[in-house]
């Protein structure tokens, strides 16, 4: 193909991205011009198809530097993906398919939501361990029906971000040599040139890390990036890095080189001079000459022929390992036997009272023998964790096999590195640590919610319950936290037959990551079926009465107390109702009827008990309720005396509940 042609085609990049951005007025035009030729060639380069951009052996694409999404939503527009230029227009417009970061689930073609800086380097690094790992279980020598590469276009402010430290130092130890990563290496970040804070020598970094490091001198050399590819991918034991030194704002003869060019659109003379400096027609907006659809064409048509041509390989697959390529189409599917699980009694079984984080460690190897594609791990945390499935291995650099994934101490890293396992597609993700660092997690928790991805959390020492280890290892607000996330679901089991609930609904639901809060302490075994935990919350101990006196909620090991202290006030001639709220966002999607006849209106006196910060309980005790809770930090001593010390006792919640009824 012509190189003239090629270059015709990156600038139609520029001109689609900086006219969008202007018509919007609003956007980041300067990784687009800078990074146009480094991307165009890169995707040229890589296998997928824009007319079927779910693909199962495309390579991945993931642009971690979001800001810049002007220049995915060009190459999509470009490579037949079925972005119009209408939608180009449309930019950063509510509801348009072009919103000011990529989305994931939104818009064809984009693999990962990204934006925050950071997170995609790791989703990158989580694709490249879906596809190891898939690639062990399902190809044959002569049938490599899963071979494909993972790219990340990345900028100076992810690898700023400590998340792509640990993320990168993982890849390295894991040897993912299908992972490769381009660096747009422009030395510019929105307060300048970056040597006011980043002076570091990222190639030595990433050599250290054990990645692969190329470089290109010149961003526009086309055949100079073209090799580095070739080089990159040749190198089968090691992560790739291509530092490529480019120029912001590309192309704009006053914004070239400049922090200006960062986050603000040129302005209309700026994409005037811009257009002319290219030998571009300056009106009218958004053109793109015949010519280079007609080359994109040919790369579109390539796209195809290699789609086809994989669809034959796995069609002669099939017909070799019929048992093997089922098992392929359901995993890919992301299929799961959901009624299988939920009458599956054994599963849901439980006869003695324990930790919740040890019923939800017999879960998982429940699981793990019913869900073959089962994969998860911990933050150097697994034996306090209980997450480590019995004889399935350990994934690692010798072998892709294992489902136990050992993530290091790297919190932040993990959680992004499962969002983008799972929306790499055809596995089911799980990821775990203590529950009071799911503060190192929140940025990639609130992503896989906001993408829809049912990662599964398992958080544990949920409480002042950890004792001796003190207030720093005590969670107080983290609860409040995860419930305020939208389409976030939280389980905070009172004991395992609850847990086996919160893990059934985490492994089926499909459309929401799950958080399991779980306690480090024994709790008992309450009676009933475990499945009425799916609606959130229940009534455990009824009153006598068809009105009881009072309402007792609580979730977790404070469940116990309420039961409790039913039996107390029931002595001193009090009907209470012992509701056991094990997720607040399962409860509130219960209809109108059921709510009421577990919490009806016209009991006032009402009281919770949860030992972590009140907020949020307020919605269900009312004015007229109160709520035992701990809305300080913590300390340090023995569990026991802990509970004791911040009124967690029996005692303390019936006199609270005397003290409401007689207001």
């Amino acid at each position: 193909m012509s190189r003239e042609l090629d270059k015709l085609s990156i600038n139609s990049i520029r001109v689609l991205s900086a006219d969008a951005i202007e018509k919007s007025k609003s956007g980041h035009p300067g990784l687009p011009l800078g990074s146009a030729t480094m991307a165009f060639t890169l995707w040229t380069k890589m296998n997928h198809n824009g007319k079927n951009p779910e693909w199962d052996n495309r390579d991945r694409f993931v642009l971690s530097a979001g800001h810049g999404s002007m220049l995915e939503y060009s190459l999509l527009h470009l490579f037949g993906y079925g972005l119009t230029v209408e939608d180009l227009k449309n930019f950063r417009q509510v509801g348009s398919l072009t919103p000011g970061h990529p989305e994931y689930g939104h818009t064809k073609g984009v693999e990962i939501t990204t934006g925050p800086l950071g997170q995609g380097i790791c989703n990158a690094v989580g694709m490249a361990i879906a596809e190891a790992h898939l690639a062990e279980k399902f190809n044959k020598p002569e049938y490599s029906i899963v071979d494909h590469h993972t790219y990340a276009i990345v900028g100076d402010g992810c690898l700023m971000e400590g998340i792509s430290g640990e993320a990168s130092s993982l890849a390295g130890t894991l040897e993912l040599g299908k992972l490769i990563i381009l660096y747009d290496s422009n030395n510019i970040s929105i307060e300048g040139n970056t040597d006011i804070a980043f002076r570091e020598d990222t190639a030595k970094r990433y050599e250290a890390y054990g990645w692969q490091v190329l470089k290109v001198t010149d961003g526009n050399d086309i055949d100079a990036i073209e090799k580095a590819i070739a080089e990159a991918k040749a190198e089968t034991k090691k992560p790739s890095m291509i530092i490529v030194k480019n120029q912001i704002g590309f192309g704009c003869p006053a914004k070239q080189g400049k922090a200006s060019a960062h986050g603000e659109p040129l302005g209309a003379d700026n994409v005037k001079a811009m257009k002319e400096n290219l030998g571009w027609k300056a009106e009218p907006a958004f053109y793109v000459p015949d010519e280079v659809y007609t080359n994109m064409n040919e790369h579109i048509a390539k796209g195809e022929k290699t789609e086809t041509a994989w669809n034959e390989l796995f069609k002669a697959y099939s017909a070799a390992y019929p048992e093997l390529a089922a098992e392929y189409t359901k995993w890919m599917s992301g299929e799961i036997y959901k009624d299988a699980l939920l009458n599956n009694e054994e599963l849901w079984s439980f006869d003695k009272e324990m930790a919740t984080r040890e019923s939800s460690g017999i879960m998982i190897n429940r699981l793990a023998k019913l869900i073959p594609n089962f994969i998860g791990g911990s933050a150097d945390l697994a034996p306090s964790n209980k997450t480590h499935m019995n004889d399935r291995g350990d994934f690692s650099a010798e072998d892709r096999s294992g489902s136990n994934l050992h993530f290091g101490v790297r919190e932040h890293a993990m959680a992004a590195i499962a969002n983008g396992m799972y929306a790499h597609g055809g596995l089911k993700v799980f990821c775990a640590t203590f529950f009071v660092f799911s503060d190192y997690m929140k940025g990639a928790m609130r992503l896989s919610a906001l993408m829809k991805l049912p990662v599964t959390y398992v958080l544990t020492h949920d409480s002042i319950g950890v004792g001796e280890d003190g207030p720093t290892h005590e969670p107080i607000e983290h609860l409040a936290a995860l419930r305020s996330i939208p389409n976030m679901t939280v389980f905070r089991p009172a004991d395992s037959k609850e847990t086996a609930a919160a893990w059934y609904y985490a492994v089926t639901n499909g459309t929401t990551p799950t958080s399991l809060v779980l306690t480090r302490q024994k709790l008992p075994l309450y009676d009933g079926c475990p499945k009425r935990a799916l609606k959130g919350g229940y009534i455990l101990k009824d009153s006598k009465k068809e009105t009881p006196d009072v309402l007792l909620m609580a979730s977790g090991s404070e469940v116990e107390l309420i039961f409790k202290a039913a039996d107390e006030l029931s002595a001193k001639g009090i009907d209470a109702r012992v509701i056991s709220m094990p997720s607040f966002e399962l409860f509130d999607a219960q209809d109108e009827a059921y709510k009421e006849s577990v919490m009806p209106k016209s009991v006032r006196a009402r009281l919770a008990v949860e030992a972590l910060t009140s907020f949020g309980w307020h919605k269900y005790v009312g004015l007229d309720g109160d709520v035992v809770s701990l809305d300080t930090f913590g300390a340090s001593g023995n569990a026991d005396a802990l509970f004791k010390m911040f009124g967690f006792t029996v005692e303390n919640v019936v006199n609270k509940a005397m003290g409401i009824i007689n207001k």
